[in-house]
């Protein structure tokens, strides 16, 4: 069973995150030969201020 975890900003649409999830799924079934409902996609929100890259918060920059 793959299970996808996506870890990405707050703020895309729930229709965004469907159109997201029916690529990567189907992505998913076509290179690793297993099934759609095998295919498990999780996505993780995380707010910009528990972002960081470089020693800088997400939230800080520009």
């Amino acid at each position: 069973m793959p299970v996808v975890r996506i870890e990405m900003y707050p703020g895309r649409t729930q229709a965004q995150k469907a159109e997201l999830a029916r690529a990567i799924t189907e992505a998913v079934v076509t290179i690793a030969h297993t099934t759609p409902e095998a295919t498990q996609i999780i996505f993780y929100e995380v707010p910009r201020e528990h972002w960081a890259t470089a020693g800088v918060l997400a939230s800080e920059r520009k």
